[in-house]
């Protein structure tokens, strides 16, 4: 009878028996050597002493299956047989009692989710970081509030995180633009000059990243370029936040230190902006032909131009997309990238609460000052999904929400890691949407 290569291998003496087979044999032959055992006799231990060795090793292959099978009806008794609830019912009551199992457990954890759970925002600020040096004293200033009055037409905000090599180029840009517009004419409707500031916010670099932007500071003043150093990596969202709580303009953008999306493409931006706060208004002027238009929450009336410089405390924001440039990139990415990509979108469409919004992560989006005001101080991720939390809150006020697609490259050096930053997201996206959904999260009530 063939009983397989193992039990072959044993029979060739090239492989140790196993331990109940080896007890078996000494037992066997210290029996031999007490006492004589008849030749014909029905018990197999007992006539083993007069086996050969293979003929022993065969006999044994029955005491190891026997073996096995009380080993797997031991462990049937260890996981129902002592549980008295459990035993001798049916794998459907069995499934059952695992599910709701299951719910409690998750019941569990909704409740410490909920319990751990900061309801409003906690962002502490140090004392250092609520201030910036001038470089033309070397005194050190406090940074305005977001909730003062707007002293600027245009802030904007430049997270930046290890940048020391990419930041140059994008400031360049970015105020060769700027200044640009600040020698113009003054704007036709307000007959005001262009005003600007630029904030770079370093989220404790361990390079040169402040050194670097302290040297646009230099040279164009702390007037119009400011340093905010944190002692302490935040995260995107965490800086964004430092920056747009120290801004001074009527409008506040923020962009990715990058230079990934052509500065200039702020135009359409605020051109969204201006066609969701004060179009209506335009409009109803050229149908009436009256220069004194009802414009304010308690019915002042008052002339279009001063509409125009009062739209700011409209809430509305217009975010850059690159939706448009979706197709193209396809392309070039591979087919796990892909997958992800769309896996995200899903994740967002699903769980982050933005609306018709495509391109939630593009790093140029434009709030008016009481956009900014709401959203950020509403604001509880401090990571990468904070755009998606932003939205989201932009939502829950019934803000005016603008997408524009914009021209975007694709920089190399990017912090953000394809794979793992896409699901780390998605973690966090359903993470945003549970806490609101149990109410472990709120949002402060609107102060007209």
């Amino acid at each position: 009878m063939d009983r397989g290569p193992l039990w072959s291998t044993f029979c060739a003496g090239s492989a140790p028996l196993p331990l109940d087979c080896q007890e078996t044999i000494h037992r066997c032959r210290s029996q031999q050597a007490s006492q004589p055992v008849p030749n014909q006799h029905e018990d197999l231990v007992s006539n083993s002493a007069h086996f050969t060795c293979a003929e022993l090793r065969e006999s044994s292959q029955e005491l190891c299956v026997a073996a096995a099978f009380r080993t797997a009806a031991n462990m049937k008794q260890l996981l129902f047989g002592s549980v008295p609830v459990l035993s001798g019912l049916s794998f459907q009551v069995v499934f059952a009692y695992v599910v709701a199992l299951a719910v409690f457990v998750s019941i569990c954890g909704l409740f410490i989710l909920y319990a751990t759970s900061s309801p409003y925002p906690r962002m502490d600020r140090l004392d250092s970081e609520k201030c910036y040096v001038d470089p033309s004293s070397g005194k050190v200033e406090v940074f305005p509030s977001i909730h003062e009055a707007p002293s600027v037409e245009l802030s904007v905000v430049v997270p930046a995180y290890e940048e020391e090599k990419r930041l140059p180029k994008m400031l360049e840009s970015c105020l060769e633009y700027l200044e640009t517009r600040t020698k113009a004419d003054p704007d036709p409707e307000t007959k005001l000059k262009f005003t600007y500031e630029v904030i770079v916010v370093d989220d404790g670099s361990g390079d040169r990243t402040s050194e670097v932007a302290f040297t646009f500071a230099k040279k164009y003043g702390s007037a119009k370029v400011r340093v905010l150093t944190l002692t302490k990596n935040r995260g995107k969202g965490g800086a964004v936040y430092m920056g747009m709580m120290s801004s001074r303009g009527k409008y506040v953008l923020f962009a990715d230190a990058d230079g990934a999306t052509e500065f200039s493409e702020i135009v359409k931006l605020e051109k969204a902006i201006h066609k969701v706060t004060v179009g209506e208004l335009q409009e109803q002027q050229q149908l009436s032909g009256d220069q004194e238009l009802e414009i304010s929450a308690d019915g002042v009336a008052m002339p279009l131009v001063d509409a125009i410089s009062i739209a700011w405390e409209k809430p509305a924001l217009a975010v850059g997309s690159r939706a448009h440039l979706e197709k193209q990139s396809i392309a070039k990415r591979s087919y796990v990238r892909t997958v992800l990509m769309y896996g995200f979108h899903m994740v967002v469409w699903l769980f982050g609460g933005c609306g018709n919004v495509k391109d939630t992560q593009c790093g140029f989006k434009l709030f008016t000052r009481q956009a900014a005001r709401l959203c950020f101080t509403n604001l509880h991720v401090t990571r990468w999904a904070f755009d998606v939390e932003v939205l989201r809150i932009a939502r829950h006020f019934n803000m005016k929400i603008e997408e524009v697609a914009v021209m975007w490259t694709e920089i190399e050096g990017s912090k953000l890691v394809p794979i793992w930053s896409w699901l780390q997201m998605g973690k966090d996206l359903m993470g945003i949407w549970l806490r609101y959904k149990i109410g472990a999260w709120r949002m402060l009530p609107k102060i007209e």
